[in-house]
């Protein structure tokens, strides 16, 4: 998951800001946040991971990003392709949770007569180091299916979600937190579903729980108004966070479940282990079989 903003500043006796979105490569894009309409406001409400806005006037400006989330993000800052590099840019930056840092003071050249800025942000600290732990089952039943098993060739092939499990359930089925941890970003509103990516890629209701040791787990395609948490709440292993439904980029009512690691600017999977009453889950991992049971 990321999102990348442009900012641009036009040098004139009245400063005009815009900005705009761009959606990531990855078809999924990282789980359904919403582009708001050309032109709009960016901010929490426009459900972006960070924004960006400068500060300052005639050559003396200073960039700040405000993290959205409840959990770190990563951003990187950099100038439009093609233009003339100014000191300090490009950069990196961690920002912590729900904070509002200034990342980058500009010194600009006296004839310059604008700025493009690009923002790019991806949740998660790249210094986080995953732990080897076992995961509950994120549901309570005793007999389940699994439709696409990590590696699924229908949809799990990208490095987001390469090692993530999609189980079958009735809509309404409660959702439990896998593992304890820090709620880190909602989205409960959508209700439809379909099967084109280009418009059902980013309508997926989903949960992203922010563990300990840095990794986040995503509980996605919830029912609409299926969140039950906030963003921010402390969870425990079991808790009741949500209600499955069939929302967002799906053919079918499930629940996508997968823990993902910032490694550097790009969100990857993490291989879990999953422990349902029975044992340990096992999962053929080198394609995907539609209707294959998981075995303890």
């Amino acid at each position: 998951m990321r999102r990348i903003l442009l900012l641009s500043l036009i040098l004139c006796p009245l400063v005009s800001l815009a900005a705009g979105t761009t959606a990531a490569p990855e078809w999924r894009s990282g789980w359904g946040l919403v582009r708001p309409a050309d032109g709009a406001t960016q901010g929490p409400t426009a459900g972006n991971i960070a924004s960006i806005k400068l500060e300052g006037g005639a050559s003396r400006w200073q960039a700040r990003v405000d993290n959205h989330l409840a959990g770190p993000v990563q951003v990187a800052l950099r100038q439009d392709s093609g233009a003339a590099l100014l000191p300090g840019l490009p950069m990196q930056a961690v920002l912590p949770g729900s904070a509002s840092v200034v990342v980058v003071r500009l010194q600009l050249p006296p004839d310059t007569q604008g700025l493009n800025l690009l923002l790019d942000a991806v949740p998660g600290d790249p210094a986080a180091q995953p732990r080897d732990v076992a995961y509950q089952l994120p549901f309570d039943a005793k007999r389940f299916q699994v439709t696409q098993a990590p590696q699924g060739r229908f949809s799990h092939t990208d490095a987001e979600n390469r090692d993530a499990v999609d189980f079958a359930l009735p809509e309404g089925t409660p959702v439990l937190a896998a593992r304890a941890g820090k709620v880190m970003q909602v989205q409960g509103n959508f209700t439809a579903n379909g099967r084109d990516p280009a418009r059902d890629r980013e309508r997926a209701n989903f949960i992203r729980v922010l563990h300990e040791d840095g990794s986040m787990a995503v509980y996605a395609h919830l029912q609409a108004n299926g969140v039950l948490v906030r963003s921010g709440q402390r969870v425990e292993a079991g808790q009741r966070i949500g209600v499955s439904g069939n929302t967002g980029y799906s053919t079918a009512p499930h629940l996508h479940f997968v823990v993902q690691a910032n490694v550097g600017m790009q969100l990857r999977s993490i291989p879990v282990r999953i422990v349902a009453p029975q044992g340990e889950l096992h999962f053929a991992r080198e394609e995907a079989d539609p209707g294959r049971a998981a075995s303890p």
